[in-house]
């Protein structure tokens, strides 16, 4: 497994595996691809397997409005090639660019019926931030994405040098 930023030449094929994240991820528009390639390549790697076919990708932005913070977008990860640490691979790519920009945290949010995100992200280390109300023992934000999209939120506290 080799991880590479993205590259406009994935869009296409990031695009189609993000499409298979339904009904949790929502594959966005070709241009918004393309704006991830050139803008933010450094925090959205994506998995090659040995045939240089696509297995995984991330979608992660830093914060302007607070640096500190690299929201983590999407993780999907081709339903052929789950369970092979494609997941932790991706995200300790974003990580390890996070600890670059001496950032204090990796986050990211989750449909609380979606267990195994939740099972995946708390394996990974993250930790499943108190919000205003529980489903199934999972704390949950209501309306953190806007109305009607409440959701899990998660933080990997990252080694921050002050």
């Amino acid at each position: 497994m080799i991880i590479t930023p993205l590259q406009t030449a994935h869009i296409d094929e990031v695009h189609h595996l993000m499409e298979l994240g339904e009904p949790f991820i929502r594959a966005r528009g070709l241009s918004d691809y393309w704006l991830y390639a050139a803008l933010f390549s450094s925090t959205c790697p994506v998995a090659l397997g040995h045939d240089g076919t696509i297995t995984g990708a991330v979608i992660a932005f830093r914060s302007q409005d607070d640096p500190a913070d690299v929201y983590v977008q999407d993780v999907m990860i081709h339903p052929a090639h789950r369970r092979r640490g494609i997941t932790r691979a991706l995200l300790r790519s974003v990580q390890t660019q996070a600890e670059k920009w001496d950032c204090a945290r990796l986050y990211l949010t989750s449909e609380p019926e979606n267990e195994a995100a939740h099972a995946s992200w708390t394996a990974l280390g993250f930790t499943n931030l108190p919000g205003d109300h529980q489903v199934d023992g999972i704390w949950v934000t209501t309306d953190f994405k806007g109305p009607g999209r409440s959701r899990a939120v998660y933080e990997l506290r990252l080694a921050y040098r002050d």
